[in-house]
């Protein structure tokens, strides 16, 4: 009786073994299909992998081979952003805060990028110190963003207090800059600077170049490269962390300038190699070093495609002891890839997604959904979105309508989810920190961006667009199995692979 038991128990045992195995292997090749096209945001269905591709793969993952290992998600606190949220009933502000910034929320932010004086979506220009030839900091100040800017982040902090931030200056102190104004260049409609002044720029510097931006390089710095400026400036950056970190909003990174090839009628500064190179060589990197070394420097934010410039700095040999990482955005995302290759020591970040010219339309949702794969797929461990919610048109106070996630209409009180919103989510909600990148196909050329990550659970996700008139089939091989799928044409799409090994 007792060896029967024993028979019909190891029987049992063995069938449950096989019923799990048999349930497991299903499961395996299952996936969840997230897709967006302008008609149709978030649509999903379930499919599973196959034994066999139905077309040649566009990408091929045999290993555990990886690319990186993703950081973090982030976006811009502006002063024009924090009055559009507060257009709205109390209740939509915090249901919003908690869509961009909560870890179980749709976009999931986990970094937040302001400015150190102002910014083009600043309300008007200011900075923490105006009062010329201070080189003592004794009138330094953050009262105006105790109004705006601190209040804006705090929200934020409540859904997510572990928040990092990092920070870039559009202009210094006027009275720090060869033509004592905010600005590079004048423009009547929108800034006083005398057009005179605007010759410092260029002076009579002929030479020109096609294909790249900017078509031509300034010959001076815009800040005054005298020792004493130089230092009081490092200064003002560690005053300005000192005053942040007093009000409970720890910076953890800076870079010296936004767009430093950026010659424009708001916010700005324009340098040269050289001075890029004594300033944060001799003064900054040691000053952050000696105050806050707890602070990371990066270079950026690089906005430029001349690969010349770039290599010329990152070429000095006191650079690797400068700069902890690069940051690039606009058209230095072009040479991000060249320059990566050349310097793979440095950490790279994304620091500023594209905000087009305020369409708010499915081809900003492409556009987007395509720069992450770009930056990504090229070595950028973290993403930062520009404006997260702009009101009406998205206009800026020196005339530049630009795009956001969320768009607030200022009369009816309410708020739209652009379809760049979709395209970030399609990302964010899938793609944690610590996922690897595994492998990737850009799209710039055929329209059809294509990457694998794998997440740290260790499923499989792959994201894929389709941005062609026609509908497009898709074959990705994971292993021995193949995801088999047709995108829709202008579509986002995003598959989440169960429980699947190698």
């Amino acid at each position: 009786m007792k060896i029967k038991r024993k028979k019909l128990l190891k029987r049992t045992i063995s069938l449950f073994f096989l019923f799990t195995a048999a349930t497991a292997t299903v499961n395996s090749q299952s996936v969840n299909w997230l897709r967006s096209t302008e008609n149709k945001t978030w649509e999903q269905k379930t499919l599973k992998l196959e034994k066999a591709p139905a077309t040649t793969p566009v990408l091929e993952l045999k290993g555990d081979e990886e690319l990186l290992t993703f950081k973090a998600w982030g976006t811009c606190f502006n002063e024009r952003g924090w009055d559009a949220l507060n257009m709205l009933p109390r209740q939509q502000q915090d249901a919003i805060l908690g869509q961009l910034f909560a870890p179980d929320g749709d976009l999931r932010f986990s970094i937040g990028r302001f400015s150190m004086n102002a910014n083009d979506y600043a309300r008007d220009w200011y900075s923490c110190d105006e009062v010329s030839g201070d080189f003592h900091l004794k009138y330094f100040n953050i009262d105006r963003d105790k109004t705006t800017l601190i209040p804006f982040i705090k929200a934020a902090q409540e859904k997510n207090p572990d928040l990092t931030f990092w920070i870039s200056p559009w202009s210094p102190p006027s009275w720090m800059k060869i033509n004592h104004y905010y600005s590079v260049v004048s423009n009547a409609e929108y800034n006083e600077l005398d057009s005179k002044l605007d010759y410092l720029l260029f002076e009579d510097c002929a030479k020109s170049y096609e294909g790249v931006f900017p078509g031509k390089l300034a010959v001076n710095d815009y800040f005054i490269q005298d020792p004493r400026y130089l230092q009081t400036y490092a200064n003002y950056f560690c005053k300005f962390i000192d005053a942040y970190a007093a009000e409970g909003i720890p910076i953890n990174q800076v870079m010296f300038q936004n767009e430093p090839w950026s010659y424009t009628p708001y916010p700005g500064c324009a340098w040269t190699p050289e001075g890029i190179i004594r300033f944060n060589a001799e003064y900054l990197a040691p000053t952050l070093k000696k105050q806050h070394p707890e602070v990371d420097l990066y270079f950026g934010t690089i906005n430029t495609n001349h690969y010349k410039v770039i290599d010329e700095v990152l070429s000095d040999p006191r650079m690797p002891e400068t700069f902890t990482g690069v940051g690039f955005q606009w058209e230095g995302g072009q040479i991000l890839p060249r320059i990566r290759e050349k310097y793979p020591n440095y950490k790279y970040v994304q620091t500023e997604s594209e905000c087009g010219w305020g369409s708010f339309d499915w081809g900003a949702a492409e556009h987007t959904f395509n720069l992450i794969n770009h930056y990504l797929g090229n070595g950028c461990e973290e993403y930062t979105f520009w404006n997260a919610i702009l009101a009406d048109d998205g206009v800026s106070g020196w005339g530049w309508k630009q795009n956001a996630l969320i768009r607030v209409d200022s009369k009816a009180k309410t708020a739209t989810y652009t379809p760049e919103y979709f395209a970030v989510k399609h990302y964010t909600r899938y793609l944690a920190p610590g996922s690897k990148i595994m492998a990737f196909k850009g799209g710039k050329e055929d329209k059809f961006p294509v990457m694998i990550v794998k997440n740290p659970q260790g499923q499989y996700l792959v994201f894929a667009g389709n941005f062609n008139d026609e509908n497009k089939a898709l074959t990705v091989q994971i292993g021995e199995r193949f995801l088999n799928v047709t995108l829709a044409a202008h579509s986002l799409n995003t598959f989440q692979i169960s429980e699947f090994r190698l």
